[in-house]
């Protein structure tokens, strides 16, 4: 075994050198699965063949995954369907975990000791969290509303802006998943653009947002402290959520990429941001600011429709292509952000992007926009602004229709796999085994079980 050992430490010096031969370029065209990041492993899907098999020969195949510290998730050995020797000949299925660079090393080390190696799928898949700690990785941000970049953004030439903007940004890019929420004492400036937008928001929601908004809007301010002079802490709305629809709050440092902000809904998790718009423009923001998110976001997501809603468009982001992120992305722009839907004969406004503008949402609700039903196929590709109030509006005949469109529209994004939220583990299973279906529904058959003892208890 130890002869086996530096044989196969050889091996992976000699096909190091072809990597730096080929390039990572070479790598991803033998199935890498992952993203560019040096620190992420792949998931891997394989299957070889090991013909007239001897212990020395499994040993041989078994030394390649441990020289390349590769973590075996699932192991399977089937007689081969096509034997060429003996009954011994088998077939190798491997579900494994492995470091990014070191994919199509591992693949062409596999090759010299068995045959017919393939993975399950030679396109990449882009990266994406499997469990909640994993949204650590989650944070890369859109400088286009950078107020240290953009010459039009409020607070650009606003030193003490700035330096507030940088220190709320180094508390968020070092949150770590369980750490407690950062406490934020906020200025009396900064409480005092609070107040203003607070104030004439709070004076169009009854005419104006949705009855669920107006429901969980009633409970803050009962519960976490919203006020027109108090700007909530992130601690006690996050608890408040998760108590009503298992939705958490993380510390965002700004706007973040549609894939790492969408990939975080799929875990129930909301990227939030603390820091205030800037106060020579309390009514209009060029990004998300915490009136936005608290006064915009907060409220809907205390509501279990509408939470469904969201962790399914972060579902559906998981391994989608970036054709089928912009879609989603636009999906979530005119649904989460900009939503209309009716409600007792009237229209009313869900989305965050209205429910947090008071020009927007006095618009909105005129009759200068277009209305169209909200339909996810015409949606995802319908042009939007983001500069100015939107020409046209999406409405849903109510949140569970737009929650039931959304399901259909995610079941048609091609993927190599299913997925699985785990609620306990806050984890995503990838079902990609027949196994792992199996085990998934087996676990709602006994729930379904527990709900049919329920109702024959109940008559």
């Amino acid at each position: 075994m130890t002869t086996d050992l530096v044989g196969m430490s050889g091996l992976k010096e000699e096909a190091n050198k072809e990597k730096e031969m080929y390039g990572m370029q070479s790598l991803n065209s033998q199935g890498r699965l992952d993203s560019n990041r040096e620190d992420d492993r792949a998931t891997l899907i394989l299957t070889l063949t090991l013909y007239n098999v001897r212990k020395i020969e499994l040993s041989k195949a078994a030394a390649v995954f441990e020289t390349f510290e590769t973590h075996i998730c699932h192991f399977e050995t089937r007689r081969a369907k096509k034997p060429k020797n003996s009954v011994d000949d088998l077939d190798i299925f491997v579900e494994c975990e492995v470091h990014s660079a070191d994919v199509g090393i591992l693949i062409t080390s596999l090759k010299r000791v068995a045959k017919d190696v393939k993975t399950s799928r030679e396109d990449k898949v882009p990266w994406f969290p499997r469990k909640i700690q994993d949204l650590d990785k989650c944070h890369h941000l859109i400088t286009k509303y950078d107020p240290n970049l953009d010459h039009s953004h409020p607070g650009y030439s606003d030193l003490e802006y700035n330096k507030r903007r940088a220190f709320f940004a180094d508390l968020a890019l070092n949150y770590r998943a369980g750490d407690p929420l950062p406490h934020i004492e906020y200025t009396a400036q900064e409480t005092a653009t609070w107040r203003e937008v607070y104030r004439k928001l709070r004076s169009l929601y009854p005419t104006h947002a949705c009855a669920q908004y107006l429901d969980a809007f009633q409970q803050l301010e009962k519960h976490c402290g919203y006020q027109e002079d108090n700007i909530p802490q992130l601690q006690d709305v996050s608890r408040f959520l998760k108590e009503r629809t298992g939705f958490q709050l993380r510390p965002a440092a700004g706007q973040l990429s549609a894939r790492d902000f969408l990939a975080s809904l799929a875990f129930r998790v909301f990227q939030c941001t603390q820091y205030t718009r800037h106060f020579s423009s309390p009514m209009h923001s060029p990004e998300p600011d915490c009136c936005h998110e608290l006064l915009g976001h907060v409220p809907m997501l205390a509501d279990r429709d509408f939470a469904q809603f969201s962790q399914d468009i972060g579902l559906a982001s998981l391994g989608s292509s970036e054709e089928e992120i912009e879609k989603l992305a636009t999906l979530y722009w005119f649904t989460v952000e900009f939503g209309l839907c009716k409600q007792n004969g009237l229209i009313k406004a869900y989305g965050a992007g209205l429910l947090s503008s008071y020009g927007e949402l006095m618009y909105a609700l005129s009759n200068k926009p277009e209305y169209k039903p909200f339909d996810p196929e015409v949606t995802a590709v319908h042009p939007y602004q983001d500069q100015a109030f939107q020409p046209v509006y999406f409405i849903a005949e109510n949140l569970e229709d737009a929650k039931v469109k959304l399901q259909n529209y995610a079941m048609k994004i091609k993927k190599p796999f299913a997925l699985h939220y785990d609620p306990f583990t806050s984890s995503i299973e990838v079902l990609n085994t027949p196994q792992k279906v199996k085990r998934a529904l087996h676990q709602i058959k006994e729930e379904l079980g527990n709900f049919c003892l329920a109702l024959e208890n109940l008559s």
